[in-house]
This record gives C-alpha cells, sequence and structure tokens, in this order.
C-alpha cells in the first residue's frame, strides 16, 4: 500500500478516507489511477481536482459508507472493480451485520488493491464462468455453533461474517494455536486457491508447481485429517511458512501466496514512507534495509527478501515494546524463500508451462526461456464447504 494526500492541502491520507480533515473535500479512490481524489460536486455526479475533464460517480456501496471507490460518470456499471466481486452479503437491516462487513470491506478492497497492483487476471462471474466473487454469510441468530465456515471453491470465496468479530477471531486463533489470524489474511489465503486454479492449473504449470510445492493429487480431505490428528514435522519451519500449510501443496500454496502479499504491500508502505533499519547494535550489517525499490514490480525476490526480513524484525520488537504481539511472527527458511520466489515469478507471469502439458496461449504473461524454476518441496480450518447465500449482493 502507498501513501495517499489530498491535492487541495497536501494532507497524508489513509486509504480508506471518505473526507479530507483538513480542507474539507470528499475524496474518493480511482483505481486505473491509483489515486485519492478530492472531488467538487458537479450536478448529480462528481469532478476531481486533478481530473477535471472527467465526471464519477461513487460505486453503490458508498451509500452504506462502506466504499470510497470511483467509476466515471457514465458508465452503467453500479458498483467499483472491487464491489462488482461480491456476490452476496448479509442482511445489513442488521445493525451488527453492518458494522462487521463494513470490516470486511476494508480488507477486501485491500485485497483488491494488490491484485491490480499485481496486474493478475481478475475477472468475475459476469466476465468469466468462475471468475472470482464473494459471498459474505452471518451465521443464523437461532445456531447455537457457527454454520458459516471460510473457504473456496472454484472462485466463490465464502467469509464467514463472524471472522469481523475481533473478540470471536481470537479466541479461534487461540483454540486452534495459530500464530496469525485476520481478516485480511483470510482474503488473501483464499483468493491464493483461487490464482492455484487460474495460473498454476488451468495455465499448464502444474510439473513447475510440483517441483516446487508436492503432489497436489494427494487426497485433500486425508491431508486435513492427518495435520489435525498429528503434529507438523519439527523442522517443518525450513521449508512451510506456517503450520497449516504442511497439511496438503494447496494449502502451502495459498499459505505462500498470503504471506507474498503480505511482503509485497507492506514494503510498498515502508517504501513510501522512507523507512530504513540500521541497528546500531548490529555489527554485521545483516539487519540494514532500506526500501528503495517498487515490490509490486518484477525484481529478484532475494531483493525483497533481505528488506523485509530487518524490517520486520523491527516491526515485531516495535510491537513487543507496546506489549503487544509480534507483527509478523514467522520465519522465512530456505524452502519458504524458494516458494516465495516461486509465487513472485508467477504474479509476473514467469513460471514456464509444464513441458508435458498441452500450450496454454497467453500473449500477456510471456515466458522467459532461461527462466529457472526455484527448487523446494513441498485451509485454513476454515476451508470448508461455503455456507448458502442469504440475501442479494451489495
Amino acid at each position: 500500500m502507498r501513501l495517499f494526500r489530498c491535492a487541495v492541502c497536501d494532507q497524508l491520507l489513509y486509504f480508506e478516507n471518505r473526507r479530507c480533515e483538513k480542507c474539507g473535500h470528499e475524496l474518493g479512490y480511482i483505481p486505473e489511477a491509483n489515486e485519492i481524489t478530492p472531488l467538487e460536486a458537479d450536478g448529480d455526479a462528481y469532478r476531481s481536482v486533478g481530473h477535471l475533464e472527467a465526471r464519477f460517480k461513487f460505486c453503490a456501496n458508498a451509500a452504506h459508507d462502506a466504499c470510497n471507490w470511483l467509476l466515471p460518470a457514465d458508465q452503467e456499471e453500479e458498483y467499483c472493480l472491487a464491489c462488482r466481486h461480491n456476490r452476496t452479503v448479509p442482511d445489513l437491516t442488521v445493525p451488527e451485520n453492518l458494522r462487521k462487513w463494513r470490516k470486511m470491506e476494508v480488507a477486501k478492497h485491500r485485497l483488491v488493491y494488490s491484485l491490480l497492483r499485481l496486474n493478475l487476471p481478475l475477472e468475475n462471474n459476469q466476465d468469466r464462468e468462475g471468475g472470482l466473487c464473494f459471498d459474505f454469510l452471518a451465521d443464523t441468530p437461532d445456531d447455537q455453533t457457527p454454520n458459516v465456515m471460510t473457504g473456496h471453491d472454484e472462485g466463490l470465496i465464502t467469509i464467514a461474517l463472524v471472522e469481523a468479530d475481533d473478540a470471536e477471531r481470537e479466541q479461534r486463533k487461540n483454540v486452534l494455536g495459530e500464530l496469525y489470524r485476520t481478516v485480511l489474511g483470510h482474503f488473501r489465503h483464499e483468493v491464493g486457491h483461487y490464482y492455484w486454479n487460474r495460473l498454476v492449473r488451468d495455465a499448464g504449470r502444474l510439473n513447475a508447481f510440483r517441483a516446487v510445492f508436492g503432489d497436489e493429487t494427494a487426497d485433500y480431505g486425508e491431508a486435513l485429517k492427518a495435520y489435525y490428528a498429528s503434529t507438523p514435522p519439527a523442522d517443518w519451519q525450513m521449508n512451510f511458512v506456517s503450520a497449516y500449510a504442511t497439511a496438503h501443496p494447496w494449502e502451502d500454496f495459498a499459505e505462500t501466496f498470503k504471506h507474498y502479499i503480505h511482503i509485497v504491500d507492506t514494503l510498498e508502505m515502508a517504501a513510501a514512507f522512507g523507512v530504513e533499519v540500521h541497528p546500531g547494535l548490529d555489527n554485521t550489517g545483516e539487519l540494514g534495509a532500506q526500501v528503495d525499490f517498487n515490490p509490486y514490480q518484477a525484481c529478484p525476490v532475494q531483493q525483497m527478501v533481505d528488506s523485509w526480513l530487518p524490517i520486520a524484525f523491527a516491526l515485531n520488537n516495535l510491537n513487543r515494546c507496546l506489549g503487544m504481539s509480534d507483527a509478523y511472527p514467522f520465519i522465512l527458511g530456505p524452502g519458504v524463500i524458494a516458494k516465495l520466489g516461486f509465487i513472485h515469478n508467477l504474479a509476473h507471469r514467469q513460471v514456464a508451462a509444464d513441458p508435458m502439458a498441452d500450450p496454454v496461449t497467453d500473449p500477456a504473461a510471456p515466458v522467459p526461456e532461461d527462466m529457472e524454476i526455484p527448487k523446494g518441496r513441498g485451509e485454513n480450518p476454515e476451508d470448508a464447504p461455503e455456507g448458502k447465500p442469504e440475501s442479494a449482493a451489495a
């Protein structure tokens, strides 16, 4: 995520700001320009201070205070590039549902920001069968136990609305022995399954995937049963970014994809703030870092890792000073870095297709002839069949 500023008064802004508190202008995000712009009313639409020749309208979900993204005023589409992926939302006449859904939308918009910045394929079901869409589902009030599970099914991602409850999410995290559990993490994990379908399975890259993550044809249900019935290998952190990643190659890919987006997006913000890490007690110099590159563009993955590790170490120490848990309580072992390299190359379409697979034509994804595939080995418990829709999409 980058920093934004108001073009009228130079006030620095958060990505979610709807109004500049300094000059009072309404604000909207133009995804095509990656810009938050101050707005001036123009009849039933708006003009941007920085784009006076164009007229905009807010996404329909702005009416619920759940979106600040803009569309061209003459476009028939009611929803922005992020919200048009919504298939089902909860009953928004229930105040608690609305509060939780707004938190979900904050995370979803940050997810879509990253997907757009990486120029990843981003069709919805209207654009392509099996496109990316979301069901935000609440448990029925009379149920004693949760009946909505977060999961992915051929492009449809179900998000349990209860995950927006901080206390409930923390309880689940503790019960499951997880190091990390956030709404944004759920989105990034589940969308990793979608991109496994799009960029690996459907793009003829299965052999390349298996060389790094292992054989995904292993029975998924049995793999999950085995995972929950035992403990991960003692040395799992050498090759897996989380204990759950050891369950099955599909989950390994989704967990690694999630962490890749974590790293890329946080490094972009670190660069925007000019963050440098040079601890005076570090005589080796290994904990020094300066983010002077754009992590959303193609660059050596080792450069990203070398910058990320010192920054993560600094973040963890700062959190501990505030009595908080580590911001990034993970170890990036050699096998994990190799897998991050695979995701990085895949995101930039630089992983060669399987030599034995049928040819896949993708003019937007050139594959360098000399590309080397990194060597390594190979759901969250919430990865389960989605719940039932509750209301029309918004």
